[in-house]
């Protein structure tokens, strides 16, 4: 049995390399990577913080911006543990579809869906946990922060991508359209504006 089609057989299709979104997995990539690093840290500060709740941290530059405020917070542990941890799961998951996708693989479109799927709702989780910060916690935790913006990165290219090869079922006239709109970088502008409002608010709040 050749490579391809044992690839095939897996229910994996290798694809010629411009058409394999390099631009949108390579960001997929690397926003992973630092989100897995904010992660690890964050887990880190989370055991420290339980062992010792006056503990301070690097980030902790005042009571404005600190992660150990937010991290002893109800917010932070939700699920009843640190929202951290769900990071140590999910990005090594995010880091391999992209390894792979940048490779030449195509995953199933039940595959590609269940990832949009379960990533958007980390994506909600993450403004939540922004929203609560700002304006209940009072405090900003600089690696959360980084969170919050490599998952909305690594939404929007997961988007950008599964759009383009219509992962989702559009009709022909609808993905027409919306992959004219992704042409001319129509999401890419969003995430701008959502992180020139993001950081506008920090500066009023923060600063």
């Amino acid at each position: 049995m050749s490579t391809e089609a044992a690839v095939e057989g897996s229910g994996f299709v290798p694809i010629p390399k411009q058409d394999r979104h390099l631009g949108a997995f390579s960001e997929m990539f690397i926003s992973s990577i630092l989100s897995l690093v904010a992660s690890l840290v964050l887990s880190a500060e989370a055991i420290t913080l339980a062992a010792n709740p006056l503990a301070s941290f690097s980030c902790d530059i005042s009571a404005k911006i600190s992660c150990s405020v937010v991290g002893a917070s109800w917010q932070a542990s939700l699920l009843g543990f640190p929202n951290a941890f769900l990071g140590l799961i999910a990005e090594p998951v995010v880091i391999t579809i992209a390894l792979a996708s940048i490779a030449g693989v195509v995953f199933p479109r039940w595959f590609m869906n269940a990832a949009q799927v379960i990533y958007t709702a980390g994506l909600v989780f993450a403004y939540w946990l922004l929203y609560e910060a700002y304006f209940n916690i009072g405090a900003l935790c600089p690696w959360c922060l980084l969170v919050t913006i490599t998952t909305t990165m690594v939404f929007a290219s997961m988007t950008r991508v599964n759009i383009y090869r219509n992962t989702f079922g559009f009709t022909p006239a609808t993905h027409a359209r919306l992959t004219r709109l992704l042409d001319s970088w129509v999401d890419q502008y969003i995430v701008v504006v959502i992180f020139v409002i993001i950081g506008a608010m920090i500066a009023v709040r923060y600063l």
